[in-house]
């Protein structure tokens, strides 16, 4: 069996430390033959992991798809809005695709891309990493089999931590909204098609609230400068001080924007870069919180939240059925079911991997892979229909926050985007209830 050949499209977090380290781990499955990064040092580092030739190697991904196919598969982890183009003509040029989340931030984008898969049979998987996991796979399997009867509700926690919320959604790429995509969409369309897969029905009315309640300049200490290494007076009491913030433990967060890591190297990297601004004088403006209502077309209900101010990175859940409930907590690494009848107490627990999403990170690739060879018009487990479906829940609750909670109604909210397929699917079912 010969491995297969990838093109990496965006040597990122995502691209370059969780998705490609599978080749270098299994290089009998996968390849790398070429790779497209703007930035020199990231795509340096690449080309070393991976062995790239000098004829793989391009500074812009447009450079890549200009050209005949070269290989089996195009891995694109480009920022979230460039991610309509790449797809879409790597999808024409006969690639498979695993398309890093989310989606696209516009509705109809997401649906072309969906169309385009079809379009041109190609496999397209969107990196909803959590299904992949033991944990939430060990969770459907116990719904599938009906241990806690029907679903009635779902209440869902993600907990985003206070220092991953400063690190991306504050000073990082993904803090504005028009550049990238709203906070809903950008973190936690994990949770909204996570949600999807749960329920196994149609969402079909959606509410929300929230806002970004701290970090503005109404917040910031007096005296504070627009940088933290320009002498702030708050120093020693700010939880976001970004000298301590990036220094101290093991510099993790420090390697997602230098690749020097020294007490130098990062230092450096804060005097000018995004990474040393204050955190109440940034160009920020996705929320710190945010609580959705979803209904479900057999009147079942979800409740999610979201909010920056945690001391961890964690989602809890509770899952309540019309036979027993479901609690747990994905880094914990468990879940408790509890049966009505018996007064039953059974606890799971999954032997997931502490790191790269709970093992989700392989594991999308590993089912990936696996799609790619058998592929035969089929797509996977995180389709482009299935990942449509949580990004316009995403999508509707942004809608409904912006207008004070009003809800909105998802078949209408898609036919706003759909093409005449997916509205004249949406005209029968009305009409045959």
């Amino acid at each position: 069996m010969r491995p297969l050949t990838a093109v990496l499209l965006g040597a990122g977090a995502r691209g370059r430390l969780a998705y490609a380290p599978y080749a270098v781990k299994y290089p009998h499955e996968l390849r790398f033959v070429a790779v497209a990064e703007p930035v020199e040092e990231r795509r340096i580092a690449f080309v070393r992991e991976h062995g790239i030739a000098p004829e793989g190697v391009f500074s812009d991904w447009m450079e890549v798809l200009e050209r005949p196919r070269m290989a089996d598969i195009a891995l694109i982890c480009t920022q979230d809005r460039m991610h309509r183009d790449p797809t879409i003509k790597a999808l024409e040029l006969g690639y498979h695709v695993l398309l890093e989340k989310p989606m696209s931030p516009e509705p109809e984008e997401c649906i072309r891309m969906q169309e385009a898969a079809e379009k041109h049979n190609r496999l397209l998987s969107v990196c909803h990493v959590l299904r992949y996991t033991p944990y939430w796979q060990g969770m459907k399997a116990v719904l599938d089999r009906g241990d806690i009867g029907a679903i009635v509700s779902v209440q869902l926690n993600e907990n985003v931590g206070f220092y991953h919320y400063a690190h991306s959604f504050v000073r990082g790429n993904w803090r504005s909204s028009t550049e990238s995509s709203p906070m809903i969409l950008a973190k936690s369309c994990h949770d909204m098609d996570l949600l999807s897969w749960l329920f196994g029905r149609e969402c079909i009315r959606v509410s929300s609230f929230g806002g970004l309640s701290h970090f503005h300049p109404g917040e910031a200490p007096e005296g504070a400068p627009g940088r933290c290494l320009d002498g702030c007076p708050a120093e020693a009491d700010c939880s976001y001080h970004a000298p301590r913030f990036y220094l101290s433990g093991d510099r993790y967060w420090a390697g997602l924007f230098t690749e020097d890591t020294s007490e130098e190297g990062i230092l450096e990297a804060l005097k000018a870069g995004p990474y040393g601004r204050c955190v109440y004088r940034s160009d920020n403006d996705v929320v710190d919180h945010q609580a959705v209502i979803l209904e479900f077309d057999d009147g079942s209900t979800a409740l999610f939240s979201m909010c920056g101010f945690t001391h961890d990175v964690s989602r809890s859940i509770q899952i309540m059925g019309t036979k027993g409930e479901i609690r747990g907590c994905m880094e914990e690494n468990r879940f408790t079911v509890h049966e009505f009848r018996t007064g039953s107490k059974t606890e799971y627990r999954n032997g997931a991997s502490e790191v790269g999403h709970g093992g989700g990170d392989d594991g999308i690739m590993r089912s990936f892979l696996r799609e790619v060879r058998s592929f035969g018009g089929k797509q996977g487990l995180t389709s482009p229909e299935a990942s449509v479906r949580g990004h316009l829940m995403a999508f509707a609750a942004e809608e409904s926050r912006r207008n004070g909670g009003r809800p909105v109604n998802l078949r209408d909210f898609r036919s706003r985007y759909a093409g005449d397929k997916v509205r004249n699917e949406h005209l029968k079912e009305e009409s045959n209830p």
